[in-house]
């Protein structure tokens, strides 16, 4: 049986990039997909799908809209009857050092993917808790779409390593609020070959397609089957964030403690010239 039999799943930004690799993996999994994106791209990834024997429809509401939202996700059980799995991917680029970044260029940014993110998982979230308080047994589960530009603070990317780094906070806090609800909510970092990245300065050369027959570690379709594995009703895991690139999948964990200094009165100025420097050691970046 295909892995994704009878899931109904929302991708958003599933018309180009990673996105439509996403889609017509779940579709060829056994999901049906609803393929979230603006102007045409939706519709034709959700023709190719259906071209093939898969079922699919299109949706071109905005992400970042409030009622764009609440559509998107009754999209999907208009045409399914149900919702187990939103893949929230959609995304822009504005890069630009902090002192030359306008105000739109962070607005819209943070506007894209970090609402973009909260707004259909509060609807899918909406849905799921109705469902569970009606005693409808929910296997859902939410995968949302960080970076190691926020994970790893790249410069000239602050309006959109915020926004990464918030999304991978919102699925920690997902995962604990939703679980009582039988949602999972995991989050992927990945690295990959689309429009967004080959606009980077450098990474054109980086991700170039091999001339040779050597495994393509920077093609899209690579992370496209860790993200349907935790959108398997099988899988357990949920709260984690996750490297995936080629062939790797790696763990990262969140902020952490990783040391202190104490005493049972209050520091002076002075003192904490000396205390202060085992202290910021101990934390220093792994070179």
């Amino acid at each position: 049986m295909a892995e994704l039999e009878g899931r109904v799943a929302i991708i958003t930004g599933g018309g180009r990039g990673v996105g439509r690799e996403h889609a017509l993996l779940f579709a060829a999994e056994g999901a049906k997909v609803v393929v979230n994106d603006l102007g045409e791209a939706g519709e034709e990834v959700a023709a190719e799908i259906r071209a093939t024997g898969g079922e699919a429809v299109a949706n071109a509401d905005d992400v970042t809209d409030w009622e764009g939202g609440r559509r998107l996700v009754a999209s999907a059980v208009d045409s399914f009857g149900d919702l187990h799995v939103l893949v929230n991917n959609a995304g822009i680029l504005r890069d630009r050092f902090i002192v030359n970044m306008g105000e739109d260029e962070w607005d819209d940014v943070v506007r894209v993917h970090l609402r973009g993110h909260f707004v259909p998982l509060r609807f899918a979230a909406e849905l799921w808790r109705k469902r569970a308080k009606a005693g409808t047994p929910v296997r859902a589960s939410v995968i949302n779409t960080t970076s190691t530009s926020g994970l790893h603070a790249n410069p000239g990317q602050a309006n959109y390593g915020a926004a990464k780094t918030g999304i991978a906070t919102l699925t920690e806090i997902a995962a604990k609020e939703l679980e009582r609800y039988g949602v999972r909510v995991n989050a992927i970092a990945p690295a990959a070959r689309t429009r967004l990245t080959m606009g980077t300065p450098g990474l054109s050369e980086v991700m170039a397609v091999p001339t040779d027959d050597c495994f393509d570690e920077w093609d899209p379709a690579n992370v496209s089957p860790f993200v349907a594995w935790l959108a398997t009703e099988r899988c357990m895991v949920t709260g984690r964030v996750f490297y995936v690139q080629g062939g790797r999948i790696a763990l990262y964990r969140p902020y952490e403690r990783v040391g202190e200094i104490r005493r049972d009165e209050r520091w002076s100025i002075g003192e904490l010239d000396d205390a202060m420097e085992p202290l910021l050691r101990r934390g220093a970046p792994v070179s």
